[in-house]
């Protein structure tokens, strides 16, 4: 599935000839971001790509909801899995976060 403005790669979609990932686009399109201000955010894009990508997505939006839905997934289980493999780590990350919090009332 892609277009003048999408190419599918090796597990992802990606902005054609750049390395802007689709999900980018999406997830800032979804956050109610104009294509205007994508494209600001993403100099490397013209606004016709923003437009394409958004255009793409839309015309896809099954597809791609399912694709972001399992990328979600995936994280969660990676996250997961290395806080399984180190948990003394997480433990000593979680305390110095909690020192760094300024205190309250």
């Amino acid at each position: 599935m892609s277009n003048a403005y999408v190419e599918q790669t090796e597990g992802g979609y990606r902005i054609a000839g750049t390395r802007v990932s689709l999900d980018s686009i999406v997830h800032a399109f979804l956050r109610g971001q104009t294509a205007e201000a994508i494209a600001q955010s993403f100099p490397t894009l013209t606004l016709e790509q923003v437009y394409g990508a958004i255009a793409f997505y839309l015309a896809n939006r099954e597809a791609i909801d399912a694709y972001l839905a399992q990328r979600q997934a995936d994280y969660e289980a990676q996250r997961q899995a290395a806080r399984d493999a180190d948990p003394m780590f997480y433990q000593k990350l979680a305390d110095a976060r909690r020192k760094l919090e300024p205190s309250r009332p």
